[in-house]
């Protein structure tokens, strides 16, 4: 017998006949072999892939057109976040460079405007017309500040009548508060080396040296709320720290050239103004 050789095997023709089921009718009849059905099968398997090979990059370039927007939505909302912090840090700091300068101002006694006007070389003569309309001026601005000061106190009391303050010190109450005589704080005397706690949580925002004040630490809370601790010995927290209601920020002492001894100097500023520590603290 002759050994089939590959062409052989797919040059070999069959016959499919389609009959009926009823009489075996013919009813057609196809002839293939091995070759056709391979080269079908090729031509069949090309169509696909290139099908699919269209349906996919399709598909590829409306997903990476999705991504494109959704990353480009997301480039948008970052620089919007990016500016706005950048803004919150740039009036922070211009926050704590007032109250630096506010430090650095001192506790003394503050120029008198009518001496300053007096010490210079030539002075402004007004005739009694003039100082009536200017004594007007001046009597509306007293009021004014008046009314804003009490108006300020009250919106701190609402604010803050639900926000227990600690004691901050052990001690004696010597002096209170002014805003007569410009003394906006309560002075304390303790113990030496008695420890300063902070009256509320919040966040350092100042702790340096000033040459009237001495070693001032200074600390922002919830509700527009600024405590500042003066003459203090040592201040044990640095710019940055948050600090818990209770929490010893400084040792009393004496520091600065605005002080007769031993005492603790408070304030508490709410939302820019001065407010009474004895108000919310009880000494």
């Amino acid at each position: 017998m002759q050994k089939k050789t590959l062409y052989n095997w797919l040059t070999h023709r069959f016959l499919l006949i389609i009959r009926e089921e009823e009489n075996l009718a013919i009813k057609a009849t196809i002839g293939f072999n091995y070759a056709k059905l391979i080269v079908i099968g090729f031509g069949v398997f090309c169509l696909c892939f290139i099908l699919s090979f269209f349906v996919v990059r399709f598909f590829y370039k409306g997903y990476n057109h999705l991504s494109a927007s959704s990353e480009n939505k997301m480039l948008i909302e970052l620089m919007m976040k990016v500016d706005s912090l950048s803004i919150e840090v740039k009036q922070k700091d211009e926050f704590i460079m007032s109250f630096k300068q506010l430090l650095a101002g001192g506790e003394g006694k503050p120029l008198n405007p009518r001496e300053e006007v007096k010490n210079t070389p030539v002075a402004n003569t007004y005739n009694a017309e003039e100082l009536s309309k200017i004594n007007q001026v001046d009597s509306a601005f007293r009021k004014q500040f008046e009314n804003y000061e009490a108006t300020s106190v009250k919106y701190a009391k609402e604010d803050l009548q639900n926000m227990f303050l600690f004691t901050p010190v052990n001690g004696v109450l010597t002096r209170k508060f002014d805003s007569k005589s410009k003394h906006y704080a309560v002075d304390i005397v303790a113990k030496k080396n008695e420890p300063i706690k902070a009256v509320a949580d919040g966040s350092v925002i100042i702790s340096s040296w000033t040459q009237d004040s001495g070693y001032v630490i200074g600390i922002q809370h919830k509700n527009q709320l600024i405590s500042l601790y003066k003459h203090n010995s040592v201040v044990l927290k640095k710019v940055g720290d948050y600090i818990k209601a209770g929490d010893i920020i400084a040792i009393i002492g004496d520091s600065g050239e605005l002080t007769d001894g031993p005492h603790l100097h408070l304030e508490l500023w709410y939302n820019g103004s001065p407010i009474n520590p004895e108000d919310f603290i009880s000494f």
